[in-house]
C-alpha cells in the first residue's frame, strides 16, 4: 500500500484527522500509481493522470507556485506528453499548472466549462483584491496573484463526452463552489473526479471572502454522483476514496449536510427571519459534523449560511438599522462615550474574554480601537481578544482572518 492509500485509510478509521492548521489543502502525500495507467498526485490542490492511446489526460493540471513539482513528479512517473487537460475548475490551486507541459511538449488540448473564460477575466480585473485575500486567507503574504492564463480550447455548458486514446470521459457540469465547476466520470473504471465538490471538509461552500457559491445546487450534483454506483473517487483536496460503499456514504453524507442547511435556512427566511436569528437557529446534525471527511477544518456551515442568505435574499440582513448605517468609527465614538471611554470598552472586552465569550469581546475591543486607534492599551487588548478567539476557530477561514486582525 503506497503512501496515498495508507493515508486515506488512516483518514477513515480515524488514525489520522485533519484539524487546526492541519487541513486537507497541505497533505502533500506525493504522486502515487494506482494502477499502470493512473496516477494519483496529492499536492496542495490534486491531479488525476490517465494514460491514454494518444498520450496523457491530466484531470486538473495543479496551480501555478506548484507547476514544476507537478511536472517532475508525473514525468518521473511517464514521459507521455500530454494530450488533454480538463479543468474541473478556474481556480488558481487547479487550472495553472499546465505550462511546463507544454513548454517541454507543445500545446495541449484544454477542456473547461463556458464559465472559465470569464472567470478569467474576472481575475484579471480583481487581482490586487485576490493577493490581498489569498495572503490573508493561507498567511502567505509577498505571493503574486497570477496574471497569465491559460484559456480553453474546447468549453462545454452541460454535458460533454470524450474519447481519448480508448478512454471515455464525461464531462458534467453542476454549480457548486464555484459557476464554472465540472465533475468527470470515467464509467470504464467506475470511478468520479469530483474537483471541489468533495474535498474531506465540510463544504467550502461559505467563504466568507470569495464570491457566491451554490449549496443547493452543489447537493444535487453530490446526489448525481452517488446514483452512478463509483468505486473510486478522486476528490479535488485529501486522498482518493476507495470502495462503493465508502463512496456512495461520503457523497450522501455530503449531500445531506448542504441539504438541510439549504432546508433550515430558507424556512426561516420564508416566516420572515432576520439574518441574526437565522444565523442562531441553524443546526447540522452532530453525526454529520463528527465524519472524518466533513469536519469544519477549511469552512464552516455558519457561513454557508451567510451564502444562502446572500443568494436567495441579498445583502440587507432584516435589521433595518444597517440599511444606511453610520461609520463604524463614528458608532464606536459614541458606545465609548456611553461607556465612559474607549478604555471601559476594552476592559469589558477582557472581562469577557477571560469568560471565554469571545463573540462578544471581539466586538466590543474592535469598537475600543476604532474609538481610540492610537491608545496603545486598547490595541494590546484588542490584539490578544483576536489571538484567543483564533486559537478557538477549527476552520482555517475564520481563524486566518482573526489572526490577521490580530496582526493589525
Amino acid at each position: 500500500m503506497g503512501r496515498v492509500r495508507e493515508f486515506s485509510e488512516k483518514l477513515w478509521n480515524g488514525d489520522e484527522q485533519f484539524s487546526g492548521d492541519k487541513n486537507p489543502l497541505w497533505l502533500f502525500a506525493g504522486l502515487e500509481a494506482l494502477d499502470d495507467d493512473l496516477a494519483f498526485l496529492s499536492s496542495f490542490s490534486n491531479v488525476t493522470a490517465i494514460r491514454t492511446g494518444e498520450g496523457l489526460v491530466l484531470i486538473d493540471t495543479g496551480g501555478h507556485l506548484f507547476a514544476g513539482a507537478t511536472f517532475d513528479a508525473i514525468r518521473r512517473w511517464t514521459q507521455d506528453r500530454v494530450h488533454t487537460a480538463i479543468y474541473t475548475h478556474g481556480h488558481v490551486d487547479h487550472a495553472f499548472g499546465l505550462g511546463p507541459f507544454e513548454r517541454a511538449d507543445g500545446p495541449a488540448r484544454v477542456i473547461a466549462h463556458e464559465a472559465v473564460p470569464a472567470r478569467f477575466d474576472r481575475y484579471q480585473l480583481t487581482a490586487g483584491y485576490n493577493e490581498v485575500i489569498n495572503a490573508r486567507q493561507f498567511r502567505t503574504p509577498g505571493i503574486r496573484w497570477p496574471t497569465e492564463y491559460r484559456y480553453p480550447d474546447v468549453t462545454y455548458r452541460d454535458t460533454l463526452t470524450v474519447d481519448v486514446g480508448g478512454v471515455t470521459l464525461e464531462l458534467h457540469h453542476d454549480r457548486g463552489e464555484t459557476d464554472d465547476h465540472t465533475w468527470v466520470w470515467l464509467p470504464q473504471r467506475k470511478a468520479i473526479c469530483t474537483g471541489d465538490l468533495f474535498i474531506w471538509a465540510s463544504p467550502n461552500c461559505g467563504n466568507p471572502q470569495k464570491v457566491q457559491r451554490y449549496p443547493r445546487e452543489w447537493a444535487a450534483a453530490l446526489r448525481a454522483m452517488q446514483a452512478l454506483g463509483a468505486e473510486t473517487l478522486f476528490p479535488g483536496h485529501g486522498p482518493p476514496i476507495f470502495g462503493p460503499d465508502r463512496v456512495d456514504r461520503a457523497l450522501g453524507d455530503t449531500a445531506r449536510l448542504l441539504e438541510t442547511l439549504v432546508d433550515q435556512t430558507l424556512a426561516l427566511m420564508n416566516e420572515g427571519a432576520r439574518l441574526d436569528d437565522i444565523l442562531h437557529a441553524v443546526r447540522v446534525p452532530d453525526d454529520l459534523l463528527s465524519r472524518p471527511y466533513l469536519r469544519p477544518v477549511y469552512d464552516e456551515p455558519a457561513f454557508v449560511v451567510r451564502n444562502l442568505w446572500r443568494l436567495y435574499g441579498g445583502w440587507y440582513d432584516g435589521n433595518p438599522a444597517h440599511l444606511k448605517p453610520p461609520r463604524d468609527a463614528d458608532l464606536a465614538a459614541e458606545l465609548a462615550a456611553l461607556a465612559g471611554g474607549a478604555a471601559a470598552l476594552a476592559a469589558r472586552a477582557e472581562a469577557l474574554a477571560a469568560e471565554g465569550r469571545l463573540d462578544l469581546a471581539a466586538s466590543l475591543a474592535e469598537f475600543a480601537a476604532l474609538a481610540a486607534p492610537d491608545d496603545a492599551g486598547v490595541r494590546d487588548v484588542r490584539r490578544a481578544v483576536y489571538r484567543a478567539r483564533a486559537e478557538r476557530e477549527t476552520s482555517l477561514m475564520a481563524r486566518s482572518i482573526f489572526r490577521a486582525a490580530a496582526d493589525e
